[in-house]
């Protein structure tokens, strides 16, 4: 199979190709389109010609399109999920599972399309401002910058296109090289769907290459960037007056209580998901907990007991939870950090192996603040559990990180709870809910290294609209 670039409405196939290997099979999946700088000016010109298009569409045709593509993609959800399976070695649970999630974001998109609403503003507030009346309106940026990850190939794409869509712009995509497949299949439903043609391109290739070309484009006015700090730092330093969202990385922590033991079980339960969900290859991965001494020994038990359960295979199988990491690279580093903790003395309570390209699911203890496996995005199945004495000892080191993305809190004290929600240095706390938690529709970002600016649909809308205030004087 041989995949292009999407541009102008329709796939067109490129001068150059890059293999594209399922991940823990290692078959061949298809040769795709190594797209030059000249095919991604040529994106971006024809994106901005179609701007004229969407920005005349009503706010009822916007969301029709949204509405559409969600109806499409619900018809078609099984294909969709085996894409994302093969390219990403996502298990086939999880991938229907994202695919559920980008029916939702679309819906939402669709929604939040016939909500952009401005303000009325009352001008005689200030001297001089009698006989005036004012209002406020939303307008369309112009062409959006999509650079995406590999981790959530579908939905995390969609929420770059389901908000730039409903606020009326077009967008560029730059897929993960890892997993481009989902992103023209997403071009696919879109113009199924009557987006007009060039409103949406999909330009596969090597990032730093197109990245450059999109970041020094005037015509795009927004980069919507997913991956690492490192890049997103460089991103904002090139992209000079654009917009800019970043969604970066996070080490995400939680707490558990000692008023917590009546329900201990359910909470391991929950972290033990939150920590292998995807191989952990989630920003939001559960990778640090932190318990009171006076639950630790029995949490650290029953957590090692259900991580035993936890079932590595091949991602095509219904059983498997954890698979194979996105490429032998990640795998080994994955490793060393674990050998590393373990030789500064950490405990590995079960897993810290191999399996085909991927890592046993894996639960440490006794981790220094200093290690690479405690400090730094792990993205991977591996999980720390500390022990604390107390809240303040847990905020102590849930804070000393450079992330600052999600926090999980589990507490029937709701004075603690609320004085860990101001206190945490993260975009989103949640309370009696491991930190891997996210809901398609609320305000979603970090501070710190993990970000600059919200996404969710309502939020990334906002980002992607220009405010434009228009006064009347009635009096003369």
């Amino acid at each position: 199979m041989q995949r292009g670039l999407f541009i102008n409405g329709e796939e067109k196939p490129a001068k150059e190709t890059y293999t594209l290997y399922h991940p823990h099979t290692e078959e061949k999946l298809a040769d795709i389109a190594e797209s030059s700088k000249d095919n991604m000016a040529e994106a971006i010109s024809s994106a901005d010609k179609a701007f004229k298009d969407m920005k005349a569409l009503t706010s009822k045709q916007r969301a029709d399109i949204l509405f559409k593509a969600a109806d499409r993609l619900t018809e078609r959800q099984e294909e969709a999920a085996e894409i994302i399976s093969k390219e990403a070695s996502k298990p086939i649970k999880a991938a229907r599972g994202e695919v559920n999630r980008t029916v939702q974001t679309l819906q939402f998109s669709g929604e939040e399309a016939k909500r952009l609403n401005g303000e009325y503003l009352s001008l005689d507030a200030a001297e001089g401002g009698a006989g005036r009346d004012a209002f406020t309106m939303n307008e369309p940026l112009g062409v959006i910058g999509a650079i995406t990850p590999f981790n959530f190939p579908l939905n995390l794409t969609t929420h770059k296109v389901g908000p730039a869509v409903a606020a009326g712009n077009t967008v560029v995509i730059k897929p993960a090289e890892q997993t481009p497949l989902s992103s023209l299949f997403l071009a696919d439903i879109f113009t199924e769907a009557g987006l007009p043609k060039g409103a949406i391109a999909v330009i596969p290739g090597d990032g730093p290459t197109l990245g450059e070309v999109m970041n020094q484009d005037e015509r795009v006015k927004k980069i919507s960037f997913t991956g690492s700090p490192e890049v997103g730092k460089l991103i904002k330093s090139q992209a000079g007056l654009k917009r800019v969202t970043l969604e970066l990385g996070s080490n995400a922590a939680m707490y558990v209580d000692n008023s917590c033991v009546d329900d201990l079980d359910n909470i391991v339960q929950k972290a033990v998901t939150g920590a292998f969900a995807y191989n952990g290859q989630v920003c939001l991965s559960t990778q640090r907990i932190y318990v009171h001494e006076d639950l630790f020994d029995s949490f650290k038990q029953a957590f090692v007991e259900k991580t035993k359960n936890v079932t590595f295979g091949d991602p095509s199988e219904e059983s498997t939870v954890v698979s194979s990491l996105i490429n032998k690279k990640s795998q080994q580093r994955v490793l060393d950090w674990i050998k590393e903790a373990k030789a500064n003395g950490a405990d590995v309570l079960t897993g810290g192996e191999s399996a085909g390209n991927g890592v046993l699911p894996t639960v440490l203890t006794n981790v220094g603040r200093d290690e690479k496996i405690s400090c730094n995005e792990v993205f991977g199945p591996v999980v720390l559990i500390n022990k604390v004495k107390d809240a303040q000892d847990a905020i102590d080191n849930m804070n000393d990180s450079r992330y600052g993305l999600n926090a999980g809190v589990f507490s029937n004290n709701l004075r603690q709870a609320m004085k860990m929600g101001h206190e945490l240095e993260v975009g989103q706390v949640l309370i009696n809910d491991v930190p891997t938690l996210r809901f398609d529709h609320m305000p979603y970002g970090g501070v710190k290294d993990s970000g600059y600016g919200r996404e969710g649909v309502k939020y990334a809308i906002d980002e992607m609209t220009e405010l434009k205030m228009i006064s009347i004087n009635y009096e003369g």
